[in-house]
């Protein structure tokens, strides 16, 4: 089914709003920072259905109340959101989730949380499949109505999020899958040709491409990114592996490293990959939603990413971008002939997925313009600034990226002096949570050693920041 590349935004907003005066989620809320109280029951208006998905009721015979009766109770805690662009000042965004009380999680690597509203529409998808079944999965209903009109929008909505056709996108159960797709299907690798990854990216994108090596007779080559490192360092490294690797075939390169959250100057380093004759994959997972970026700016053919990351969609959800004249280039997932073969979809493998997930994509992407892409990467980077700032001049913490904004968003990892072993950084870790209620994440596989992984989340107050900084303050020398 040929699909329509929406229009696309034609301005991109700009932060309008500070960063939050310090508060503190754990102690009773003050003064003008007290949330706010649920409006009376008769103000409350639930989530309006779509009207399809009243034809589908009615055909179905399912009926509105039984639909409703999963998804109304998460709507009557909260008045429905509204969804406009640049409607969310970001100064509001942790008033727009539901988070456990208690801790401070600056663990929003790993996935991010729903806001509420986005849940709510979760819940109702998750309530209309469990009713309509195969009446709506089999798309036998009049009208059109039914899995493959929301599995095509929802491909839209993610096009017109990243910038490019519907066509070239297709959904994957995670960003893993799709980046396994990519590299392990990439047809014009031959035996003898080399390819190319890093320490800083992906773990289990490093595993495939070893998978080249002992399936398919690729030459592996891997290298360390520099460290401290810098634009120029960063270029020079990429510019030196190429080089002596005069052999190379396909690149990886990882947009924002899950490991210390180092961001790539990947246009640059796609250029200088094709000036000799190596196609580059890009993974993501971490740029998409986070940075305000669109994927022309890559200049990259491959591209994969988490839409349960940054863009807060449901847990299962992941994209895939092929450039439209590049589709060749990509095998067939295990001979998955349920598009023709000039659908992006036959490069992701065939079978269930989870219908109520993908069909809640368009909107988390709604939510993602409300908030703005340029507003929501300042943000992000400014909690960050915030906990880096303060404990800059305590010397047994080292930063594990550089101080130039343009090489660093959200995730920041950092290392204690004497923290050379993973099991040194376990027990960092561990003494956060236990000690100070806040929960990161200890990352090895980093050449210079382990670190200790940031991430503030969209749900964030500057007081989870500043109290990562008291207790940097209170434990820099407990490996000494």
């Amino acid at each position: 089914m040929p699909a329509v590349a929406p229009s696309l935004p034609k301005t991109r907003p700009l932060c309008r709003q500070p960063l939050r005066p310090q508060s503190d989620r754990l102690a009773p809320p003050i003064g003008s920072w007290a949330a706010p109280s649920p409006p009376p029951a008769n103000q409350r208006t639930p989530m309006p259905l779509a009207p399809s998905r009243r034809h589908l009721l009615s055909v179905a015979g399912l009926g509105a109340p039984a639909l409703l009766a999963g998804g109304a109770r998460a709507d009557a805690s909260s008045p429905a959101t509204s969804l406009t662009p640049d409607s969310i000042p970001v100064a509001e965004l942790h008033r727009q989730f539901d988070v456990e009380p208690g801790y401070h999680n600056l663990e929003a690597g790993y996935w991010s949380m729903m806001p509420r509203v986005v849940a709510q529409a979760f819940a109702r998808n998750t309530a209309m499949v469990n009713r309509a079944n195969a009446i709506w999965a089999r798309n036998v209903l009049p009208g059109g109505e039914g899995w493959t009109s929301a599995f095509r929008a929802a491909e839209a909505a993610i096009a017109r999020l990243v910038g490019c056709g519907a066509d070239e996108i297709a959904i994957a159960r995670s960003g893993a899958d799709a980046l396994q797709m990519l590299i392990t299907n990439y047809k014009p690798l031959k035996a003898g040709d080399g390819v190319i990854c890093c320490d800083l990216d992906y773990d289990t994108m490093i595993a495939a491409m070893r998978w080249l090596g002992t399936h398919k007779g690729a030459k592996v080559v891997e290298f360390a990114m520099p460290e401290p490192a810098t634009t120029a360092n960063i270029l020079a490294a990429y510019e030196d592996v190429l080089k002596r690797t005069p052999e190379a075939k396909l690149l990886l390169v990882t947009q924002v490293s899950n490991k210390t959250g180092l961001v790539t100057p990947v246009r640059e380093i796609v250029a200088m990959a094709r000036a000799r004759g190596v196609d580059t994959i890009v993974d993501a997972a971490h740029g998409v939603a986070c940075l305000d970026f669109q994927l022309e700016d890559l200049g990259a053919d491959f591209v994969g990413w988490s839409v349960h990351k940054w863009t807060s969609a449901p847990l299962g959800t992941g994209a895939m971008y092929v450039r439209k004249s590049r589709l060749s280039d990509i095998d067939i997932a295990f001979e998955n002939r349920n598009f023709p073969d000039d659908d992006i979809n036959t490069r992701i493998p065939s079978g269930t997925v989870n219908f109520a997930a993908v069909m809640t994509i368009p909107t988390a992407v709604d939510f993602h313009f409300a908030v703005g892409g340029a507003a929501k990467e300042r943000h992000m980077r400014g909690l960050r600034d915030r906990w880096v700032n303060a404990v800059r001049e305590l010397a047994n913490v080292e930063i594990c990226v550089p101080d130039d904004p343009a090489r660093y968003c959200a995730i920041t990892s950092f290392r204690l002096k004497g923290m050379t072993t993973d099991e040194a950084a376990r027990r960092v870790q561990k003494r956060l949570f236990d000690a100070h209620r806040i929960h990161t994440i200890w990352r090895g596989g980093v050449r210079k050693g382990p670190v200790i992984r940031v991430t503030p989340g969209l749900f964030s107050t500057p007081a989870d920041v500043d109290a990562l900084a008291k207790a940097l303050r209170a434990e820099q020398a407990m490996l000494l």
